[in-house]
């Protein structure tokens, strides 16, 4: 069962969530100064840790596929958690960025976690699949 859809879900979120440590969520610009300013993981520790959580999670949900009730729990811890570490960062940037910033835009760093869910949850209906296809076996024994 390693190699149904979910499992290839699963791959691709832990994936995207990996790249969260490369690149940046949040760049803004100050008029007094000509640098760009990026707001990364390695500056914001809880969101760190939270970053951790979700890309260890699904690489996790994929050896647990023997025990599908168990990983679509966990799949659902995972989406619990993205929730989690996008609030976080939404929240930091609202408290970092001074008012008089120009030029701030949300990085591609902010749409990943959004890619990341959806994948998640395409893998969670993979698993409910299963699961009824094994009930329904089952049923006819």
């Amino acid at each position: 069962m390693l190699q149904r859809k979910q499992s290839i879900w699963l791959l691709l979120a832990a994936l995207l969530n990996a790249c969260l440590f490369l690149v940046p969520f949040y760049r803004w610009h100050e008029p007094t100064d000509t640098a760009w300013h990026d707001l990364r993981l390695n500056t914001f520790f809880p969101a760190f840790l939270v970053a951790i959580v979700i890309t260890v999670l699904p690489l996790a949900a994929i050896f647990m596929y023997r025990k599908r009730k168990q990983q679509l729990a966990m799949s659902m811890v995972t989406l619990l958690s993205i929730i989690t570490f996008t609030g976080m960062m939404l929240a930091k940037v609202t408290s970092l960025v001074p008012a008089n910033a120009t030029g701030g835009t949300y990085w591609i760093g902010a749409a990943l976690p959004a890619i990341s869910f959806l994948l998640v949850i395409l893998a969670m209906l993979g698993i409910r699949k299963d699961e009824k296809l094994v009930q329904s076996m089952d049923r006819l024994r």
